[in-house]
């Protein structure tokens, strides 16, 4: 190895050493040049691609190593033994799905040295402020020829700020970059050192007092410089690597690997030049000695008198005068115009094969759809910094267990329209808090073109949806929601894309269909919607840096993984499942998906340990939740979809007596498949938005007014709204969801404006004034906060241990913590003193009650049937039990309060 050092200018004033070095490596040369006489200039054409080649494989070797260590331990079918799953052939799909992963990483090391560096894609794509007052402009588009980026700050000229193909701007992997200049405002001049940058955005007003470039350098000679450290500050401070690189590359120096002959390594060359000058007069630099320990690229410097030693200690750098020398925003602004203001619209051109194309950039953060037939536009969103949105409240802490709200910030308001983050956030917030729930989830924020789509079909994955306010708006939302203890989660939709071409992904960069499967595979096979494909290094670079940007630029504290079931087949999960293992890795299955979905999994628990994950599945894909190094996707929590389905089958199609318990039972427990990882509910959005009813509309929704059998289909729906609440809120895993107004059984389905409905707003909003009325509405939203009461003291336990399921009476019963829960969900039969197991002898208190008068019930139970004790009498098979009263259609919770030793 021979390393070239030259002393010069220190890059950055607080830097200990007052003398740097500059190294160029050779230890690559003969693998550029042959042995025979070949133009330097064309090893200097070619030395750019192989220095990088040379550092990529370093930092592949680096990274190999690094892997090698972490992955000790590591089993890729380590769950199938826990959960008795001896499938052969499954075993070996999760063997080879390791090994693809393993080889997928191998490909990241060219590019990227892991995968949360895979993950920082927005920190260089779209539009960025560089602190050289500027902003650089960066695309993928592999299929074009020409970019530029085009809007009302330069005329929609497609020429001013542009890239060609094998110019400045375009490199191997497809990538433009556009660099657009700040405008020097009328009679300024532009800053003449290299090194004068902007502190744009942070403490904007740092280096604004006015102090000269000559003071500053002044004050560093005579307070922290020593005499002599100076010698590279003055005009002449480049004239000693000048001359070296003339000699070197310049018109009159070698042009054959012979003339250049061979360079010492740095050692030998130091002690040449130490010989050399030995006899020179003292100087004031302090006594260094360089060694360069045969490593490739570090040289250390080496002081060894202990005077200086100690007096080099003792300094502090200059930090006050680097700020100075990094003039602020005020400064900047008083020079220059931002080459895009805050607020313009652009977009990208290309110039593709098959013609040229306008489009939205992918990276864009904040969008304008399509409206009143004007075409899609990006917005540039960089406020001043003073008028910025500033983070105030910190992250709560995540919770035991999850009560999850479920809200649509659109249709949040109770008028006819689409609501904004800041009146979800003054309105919908409090209330959120007041109902008891530790969390929200946000359904349609990401940018969709169609406002009916709910969200689902997004077009733009870094960009929150402008109709219902800015990004700042959408902090602030975060911010609030955060001060109030609850966490943000927000429904991620990777599984397919919106096929908009002009403001989405579809056919981005012209005919070349970058970020999608093509032919059939490309396309849903019912959604008209678009599928990723999850195997092309840059697709997982933009979803993996697209969950990134969400946590760190908005502080989401988790994601709801939409329909994995599409993107994990290729038939969509459209087919007929058996329960067969063989459909968990026959040749439907999408193996890249399950790669994808792994990384995401280990880059966000790696990036914040506490974020949560949820997958929604409804094929129960085996060890979603499983730890990603026994061979799991690595997932927190999954949404049992089959519990909804459910109870929207029984109160539509099964008559009450004919309820199976057994079924029910079975159901609420995810068939017995990792129950404490289960996310349950009643009903989410799915009810209301996609076609159906809610509970509340098919229980008493039509009732409006007083009928003969009126208040006893009132009293039925009450009660079985609450029953089965309850049972899903308390015998299932550790997280429960409800949707926005279900809390209060919300009288009405869902339905966004469309055509189909004249684009009415009449059913896309919540009716929060049956909250504030005495009636069914105010009754159920009191039993639904006690509810949430019992959280805490339920999930911090073991889940529940099942006693008394029975067909024939409808009565369930199980324990859970200190909780005894009974349910008779007869429609008919009451029971006058019915026996339940009891796993501790003592007295039990009843705490909550369906049929309580204060949640619209008959008040059955009489005071003095409220505290229970138990009987020496095995029921269930547990030793003791309790005789209580069970009214039909009503369910009851006890407490332990006390117990008897006998």
């Amino acid at each position: 190895m021979a390393t070239y050092t030259v002393p010069t200018l220190p890059l950055h004033p607080s830097s200990p050493l007052k003398t740097n070095f500059i190294s160029f490596n050779f230890s690559r040369y003969n693998s550029l040049v042959s042995k025979t006489s070949i133009p330097i200039t064309k090893w200097r054409n070619s030395r750019r691609k192989t220095t990088v080649s040379a550092q990529q494989q370093q930092r592949q070797s680096s990274s190999s190593n690094k892997k090698t260590s972490s992955e000790k331990g590591f089993d890729p079918t380590g769950f199938l033994t826990r959960h008795d799953i001896t499938d052969k052939g499954f075993a070996q799909f999760l063997r080879e799905r390791y090994k693809s992963l393993k080889d997928l990483k191998e490909q990241f090391f060219p590019r990227f040295a892991n995968v949360m560096e895979l993950s920082s894609g927005y920190e260089l794509m779209g539009l960025h402020r560089n602190i050289q007052h500027r902003l650089d402009y960066m695309e993928w588009a592999p299929g074009a020829r020409y970019c530029a980026v085009v809007g009302d700050f330069n005329g929609w000229s497609n020429t001013e700020h542009s890239a060609g193909k094998g110019h400045f701007g375009h490199d191997d992997f497809g990538y433009w970059f556009v660099i657009l200049q700040d405008k020097v405002k009328e009679g300024q001049e532009p800053d003449e050192l290299y090194f004068q940058q902007y502190n744009y955005a942070d403490d904007f007003d740092k280096g604004d007092s006015g102090v000269t470039i000559e003071e500053l350098f002044k004050k560093m000679n005579e307070e922290y410089w020593e005499p002599g450290e100076d010698r590279f500050l003055d005009n002449k401070r480049f004239e000693v690597p000048a001359k070296l690189y003339e000699q070197m590359f310049g018109p009159n120096g070698p042009q054959t690997e012979e003339e250049l002959g061979e360079i010492p390594d740095a050692e030998t060359r130091y002690r040449e030049w130490k010989e050399k000058h030995k006899d020179d007069p003292p100087s004031n630099l302090p006594p260094c000695d360089v060694i360069d320990d045969g490593k490739e690229y570090d040289v250390f410097n080496i002081i060894d008198d202990p005077a200086w030693l100690e007096k080099f200690r003792a300094k502090q750098p200059p930090m006050d005068y680097w700020l100075e020398l990094r003039k602020g925003r005020k400064a900047w602004s008083q020079k220059y115009n931002p080459c895009i203001p805050h607020g313009s619209r652009y977009r990208v051109y290309f110039n593709t094969p098959s013609g040229p194309v306008e489009r939205v950039p992918a990276w864009a953060t904040y969008v304008l759809p399509e409206v009143e037939g004007k075409q899609s536009v990006a917005v540039h969103w960089e406020p001043p910094p003073e008028d910025a949105y500033r983070w105030k409240k910190e992250r709560p802490k995540v919770p035991k267990s999850l009560r999850i709200y479920e809200c649509h910030v659109g249709i949040s308001g109770s008028e006819p329209k689409v609501s904004s983050f800041s009146e979800f956030t003054e309105k919908v917030l409090p209330h959120v808090k007041e109902s008891g729930y530790n969390a929200i989830q946000l359904i349609g924020v990401i940018e969709h073109k169609d406002y009916f789509t709910v969200g689902y079909r997004v077009t733009n994955l870094f960009a929150v949806s402008s109709r219902f306010g800015t990004p700042d708006d959408f902090k602030r939302l975060v911010d609030e929601a955060h001060g109030l203890g609850m966490l943000v989660f927000l429904d991620i939709v990777h599984s397919y894309s919106a096929a908009d071409e002009m403001v989405g992904l579809s056919l981005f960069d012209g005919s070349n269909d970058c970020y999608f499967h093509t032919g059939k595979r490309g396309h849903h096979k019912y959604w008209g919607t678009r599928m990723f494909k999850y195997g092309d290094l840059d697709v997982l670079h933009y979803l993996l840096s697209n969950l990134k940007w969400w946590v760190e630029e908005y502080q989401i504290d988790g994601f709801h993984f939409h329909s994995l079931s599409s993107m994990i087949y290729t038939h969509n999960g459209f087919a007929v499942f058996t329960g067969d293992m063989e459909e968990y890795y026959n040749q439907y299955v999408d193996k890249d998906a399950l790669i994808y979905l792994i990384l995401a999994n280990e880059m966000l628990h790696e990036l914040n340990p506490n974020i949560i994950t949820i997958a929604e599945d409804a094929t129960h894909y085996p060890g979603l939740c499983e730890q990603t190094s026994e061979g799991g996707l690595g997932f927190d929590f999954y949404a049992n979809v089959s519990v909804s389905e459910m109870w929207l089958s029984l109160l539509e199609s099964v008559p009450d007596h004919e309820w199976n318990m057994n079924k029910v039972v079975k159901t609420l427990l995810g068939n017995g498949k990792n129950t404490n990882k289960m996310l349950t509910y009643a009903e989410n959005h799915n009810q209301s938005i996609s076609g159906g009813r809610s509970f509340g509309e098919i229980l008493f929704g039509e009732i409006k007014e007083p009928f003969a059998g009126s208040e006893n289909m009132l009293l039925r729906g009450s009660s079985l709204y609450k029953m089965i609440k309850l049972i899903t809120f308390t015998i299932s895993g550790r997280a429960y969801l409800n949707f926005m107004g279900n809390e209060f059984g919300h009288p009405m389905r869902v339905e966004f404006p469309m055509p189909g409905n004249d684009f009415s707003f009449s059913l896309a909003n919540r009716q929060w004034d049956l909250v504030e009325d005495k009636g069914v509405h105010q009754d159920i939203f009191s039993f639904d906060k006690d509810m949430m009461k019992l959280d805490e003291r339920i999930f911090s336990k073991s889940l529940p241990k099942i006693h008394h399921v029975n067909d024939t009476t409808m009565v369930i019963s199980y324990i859970r913590g200190p909780f005894l829960f009974v349910f008779n969900f007869h429609p008919e039969n009451s029971y006058e003193r019915y026996s339940v197991g009891a796993d501790e002898a003592g007295e039990y208190q009843l705490i909550l009650d369906t049929d309580a008068v204060k949640y619209g019930g008959q008040g059955h139970l009489k005071d003095d049937v409220y505290l229970q004790r138990t009987m020496s009498n095995r029921i269930d098979g547990l030793r003791n039990c309790l005789e209580i009263m069970l009214p039909r259609r009503t369910a009851q919770v006890y407490k332990l309060t006390r117990i008897l030793r006998i």
